[in-house]
C-alpha cells in the first residue's frame, strides 16, 4: 500500500541521517525550546514546532502552543515540507488543496498558516523542520521573514549536531573519529596528558593547522587561556573514578588559530577509559556567526521596530526577573491623549514620529535606572524601582509634563497629552499580567476622571472592574430581550409654556432592579461594540415617536441623545435619511444633542459629518455648555444649532451671582452666534422667572415634568399642549 504523504527519493538515506542524532522520543531540551519561544515572539505566531520526520510519524522534539508530541505523517505538513529545498509557506490551508481535508485544518488546531524551513543533515537529507503555525490566514511572509526563519533553523541545527555528536562519542573512541571524519564540526582527540592524537579535516579548516603540524602537541596551543585549568580537572576526576563534570557539556573559551588572531569557540567534552588509560574527545565550533544570529534574533524579538524600546515581551521578561529576585518595583502604564487625532488629522507617518519622540521623552525622564517599554499602539510604560506613593507620584507628574511639553514635528506643532495608571510590586500582583492589569485599572480610572492625570491602583478599582464586566455581560442581554425603554421629558416655551417638543432619554427594565436612569449603565454601554446598534435603536423609536406627536402638534422637536459610536460608524447619516423617509417626519423635528467629547475630536471627518447632518435640516444641540474645555472657537467651527445651559449652572441661579453670570453669558452667546438656547434642570418657580427675564426662549427640567414613559407623556403634555 502507497502512502497517501509523499516520500523523498533518498528515503532510507534521509531515515539513516536522522537516526545518527537520536533525538526521537526524547524529553523537552530548554536549548530547543528557547528557540521555539523565540520564533513565537519574533512572528506573533501562537504554535511553533521543531518537527522530526520518521518512517510514519513526525516526532516534536519542540513545541510552542501544541499540545501533543507528535502525529501521524499522513496529517503532517511537515511531510511535505522536507520535500522542498527551502521554506514551504501556506498562506491560507483551507484554500490549498494538499491541506485544505487535513484534520489539523478542519478541526483543532484550525491550521491556516503555516512555513516550514528544512533541518538539512550533514548529508544533504531534509530530516524535519522547524515550523511556524498560525489559526488565521496570512497574506505575506517576506524575504527577511524567510532570512529570519533561516537563521533560527541554522541555531536549531547547531543544537542538533551538539547532541549527535555528544551520543557519537559516548560509545568509543574508534567510533567517534569516523563521524568525526566526515562533521562539519572541529573534532579533536586527546590522550589523557593532553597530546593531540586526531584531527579531522574541519579542525584543520577552523585553526589553520594541518593534522601532521599538531598531532603529538599539547592541546592548549588551541585554546591557551583556560584549557589547562579545566583539562587538568577532568582528567584528575577520571583518575578518582568521579563522573566527567565537562563531558557532554559546552565551555565558551578563547579559541587560538595558526596565525594568532582568537575568536569566540564552543568546546565540547567527551571521555573515554580504557583500563587505565584515559582519552579525550573534544567538539569546538566557531560561535562567531551563531552568537551574530542569536543577537540578531533576540534583538528583533525583544525590541518595539518603531520606537526602538523594549516590547511587551521583553517587559515582562524583565519584570518577572525583578519580582524573581524579590525587588520592589513601580509600574507606570501611559497611554497618549489625544493620540487618534494626530493620526487621523496628518497621516500615520506623523503619528509614528509623535511616537518616537514620546519614547526618547519617556526615556529621557525616567534616566537610566528605569525600564521604559512600547506594549503597543500608543500605550507605553515604565519600570522603576522601589514603591513608595510619594515617588511614584512624583515620577508620574514629571512623565506627563515630559509629553505634554511642545512637539513640532516636520514642522508642525503637535499637542498631545496622557494619563497614567500607577500599581506596585509585589503589593499589588506577584506577576506581571496582574500588575500590567492593576495599573490598567488605574489608567481606566484616571482617563474617566478628565485625562491629564495619574492614578495608583486601589482593591476598589478591582471590584469595580468585576462589577463592570457583569454590567456589560447584562446589558447584552437586555438589548437581545427588549429591555429598554424611551422615556420622554418635555421641553416648554419660557414665554407662553407651550410644549415645543421632547428630549428622548433611555430607561432600562432591568428583571432584578427595577427601572434604571442611565446613570447606572450609560458609561459601560457607550463602550461596548453593541453601543451603534442600541443608538440605532433609539433613533428609530425617537423618530417614530416624533412623527406621530408632530402630526398633533405643528413643530414639535424630537431630542435624541447619540453615542460615539454613532458618529465613528459610517452608518449615521443614511440611517436618518431612512428614518425621515420612513416616517415622512421633516429633518427640523429632529435634534441630535452632542456632547463635548465629540466635538473635541476636532477631525475632519465628525465635521464633515456635521455639516452633512445640517444639510439634511437635522438641529445639533450642544449638550451641556459650559462645563468642560470647549472653546468659544467651536462655535464657530461646528454647525451647531442650539446651546443647552447645564442643570449645575441653573441650579442656583437666583441666588448665585457667578452661575447667573454663566446663564446670562450662554444666552448672550446664543443669541449673538444664531443659535437657539434652552436650560435645562430647572426646578423652581425662581429659576424659570429668572430665564424668562433674561430672554432664555426654552426650558426643560422637572418643574415641567419628569421623565416619563411616551403613553403618559403623550397624555398629559399632547392633549392639551399647554401647562403654563
Amino acid at each position: 500500500m502507497h502512502p497517501t504523504y509523499p516520500v523523498p527519493a533518498s528515503e532510507e538515506a534521509r531515515l539513516r541521517a536522522l537516526a545518527e542524532y537520536r533525538l526521537m522520543d526524547t524529553p523537552p531540551d530548554e536549548n530547543f525550546d528557547r528557540l521555539t519561544r523565540l520564533a513565537a515572539r519574533m512572528f506573533g505566531v501562537p504554535t511553533v514546532l521543531v518537527s522530526l520526520v520518521g518512517s510514519d510519524r513526525q516526532f516534536f522534539k519542540s513545541r510552542t502552543g501544541f499540545d501533543e508530541s507528535g502525529t501521524s505523517r499522513e496529517v503532517s505538513f511537515c511531510a511535505h515540507a522536507i520535500m522542498q529545498a527551502d521554506i514551504m509557506v501556506v498562506h491560507d490551508a483551507t484554500k490549498d488543496d494538499r491541506f485544505s481535508a487535513n484534520p489539523l485544518v478542519l478541526g483543532p488546531p484550525s491550521i491556516r498558516f503555516y512555513a516550514g524551513k528544512p533541518l538539512i543533515a550533514p548529508n544533504g537529507e531534509n530530516i524535519g523542520t522547524i515550523c511556524l503555525i498560525d489559526s488565521k490566514p496570512r497574506d505575506a511572509f517576506t524575504d527577511q521573514d524567510r532570512a529570519h526563519l533561516s537563521d533560527l533553523a541554522a541555531l536549531v541545527l547547531d543544537q542538533m549536531e551538539i547532541f549527535r555528536l555528544h551520543h557519537v562519542s559516548a560509545a568509543n573512541q574508534a567510533r567517534f573519529e569516523c563521524i568525526a571524519s566526515t562533521s562539519p564540526d572541529a573534532i579533536i582527540c586527546l590522550t589523557g596528558t593532553g597530546e593531540i592524537t586526531f584531527w579531522n579535516a574541519a579542525a584543520e579548516k577552523l585553526f589553520g593547522y594541518a593534522a601532521n603540524e599538531v598531532v603529538g602537541q599539547p592541546g592548549e596551543r588551541i585554546a591557551p587561556h583556560s584549557w589547562r585549568r579545566i583539562f587538568e580537572a577532568e582528567v584528575a576526576r577520571l583518575l578518582g573514578d568521579e563522573d566527567s563534570k565537562a563531558a557532554g557539556h559546552a565551555f565558551e573559551l578563547q579559541g587560538l588559530r595558526k596565525d594568532g588572531s582568537e575568536f569566540p569557540a564552543e568546546f565540547s567534552f567527551s571521555a573515554w577509559r580504557d583500563g587505565a588509560a584515559i582519552s579525550f574527545g573534544v567538539i569546538v565550533r566557531d560561535i562567531t556567526e551563531r552568537r551574530q544570529s542569536q543577537e540578531r534574533l533576540f534583538h528583533i524579538a525583544s525590541l518595539d521596530p518603531l520606537t526602538e524600546l523594549p516590547n511587551r515581551n521583553a517587559w515582562h521578561d524583565c519584570v518577572e526577573r525583578t519580582l524573581g529576585a524579590g525587588a520592589a518595583g513601580t509600574v507606570l502604564l501611559i497611554d497618549l491623549d489625544g493620540f487618534k487625532e494626530v493620526n487621523d488629522t496628518y497621516g500615520h507617518s506623523m503619528g509614528d514620529a509623535v511616537l518616537r519622540d514620546v519614547a526618547a521623552r519617556l526615556q529621557a525622564s525616567c534616566g537610566p535606572l528605569a525600564m521604559v517599554a512600547r506594549l503597543g499602539g500608543d500605550e507605553f510604560v515604565a519600570l522603576m524601582s522601589g514603591n513608595g506613593e510619594a515617588e511614584a507620584n512624583a515620577a508620574a507628574a514629571k512623565l506627563l509634563a515630559a509629553i505634554a511639553g511642545h512637539h513640532e514635528i516636520a514642522g508642525q506643532p503637535i499637542e498631545i497629552g496622557a494619563s497614567i495608571g500607577i500599581a506596585f510590586a509585589p503589593q499589588h500582583g506577584s506577576l506581571s499580567e496582574d500588575l500590567l492589569g492593576a495599573a490598567d485599572l488605574a489608567l481606566y480610572r484616571a482617563k474617566a476622571a478628565g485625562k491629564g492625570r495619574h492614578e495608583i491602583f486601589a482593591p476598589a478599582l478591582r471590584d469595580a472592574m468585576f462589577a463592570r464586566r457583569a454590567l456589560q455581560k447584562e446589558l447584552r442581554k437586555a438589548f437581545e430581550n427588549g429591555e429598554f425603554e424611551l422615556f420622554y421629558q418635555p421641553q416648554v416655551s419660557t414665554v407662553d409654556g407651550s410644549v415645543t417638543g421632547a428630549e428622548a432619554l433611555m430607561r432600562w427594565n432591568h428583571p432584578e432592579r427595577g427601572l434604571l436612569s442611565p446613570a447606572a449603565f450609560i458609561e459601560v454601554l457607550s463602550r461596548k461594540p453593541s453601543a451603534a446598534a442600541v443608538g440605532e435603536w433609539t433613533l428609530r423609536t425617537a423618530c417614530r415617536q416624533a412623527a406621530e406627536w408632530r402630526a398633533r402638534i405643528p413643530g414639535f422637536r424630537m431630542g435624541i441623545n447619540l453615542f460615539d459610536a454613532q458618529f465613528r460608524s459610517r452608518r449615521l447619516l443614511t440611517c436618518i435619511a431612512e428614518e425621515f423617509e420612513r416616517n415622512a417626519l421633516p429633518a427640523d423635528a429632529v435634534e441630535l444633542e452632542i456632547v463635548e467629547n465629540i466635538l473635541l475630536h476636532n477631525d475632519a471627518a465628525t465635521l464633515a459629518l456635521l455639516h452633512d447632518l445640517r444639510g439634511l435640516g437635522v438641529g445639533l444641540a450642544f449638550d451641556d455648555y459650559g462645563t468642560g474645555f470647549a472653546s468659544l472657537s467651536l462655535l464657530k467651527k461646528y454647525p451647531i444649532s442650539r446651546l443647552k445651559i447645564d442643570r449645575s449652572f441653573v441650579r442656583d441661579v437666583d441666588t448665585n451671582p457667578e452661575d447667573a453670570a454663566v446663564v446670562k453669558a450662554v444666552i448672550y452667546l446664543g443669541r449673538h452666534f444664531g443659535m437657539d438656547v434652552i436650560a435645562e434642570g430647572v426646578e423652581t418657580a425662581a429659576q424659570l422667572a429668572f430665564l424668562k427675564a433674561n430672554e432664555c426662549p426654552e426650558a426643560q427640567g422637572y418643574f415641567f415634568g419628569k421623565p416619563m414613559p411616551a403613553r403618559d407623556f403623550e397624555e398629559r403634555f399632547i392633549s392639551p399642549p399647554v401647562i403654563a
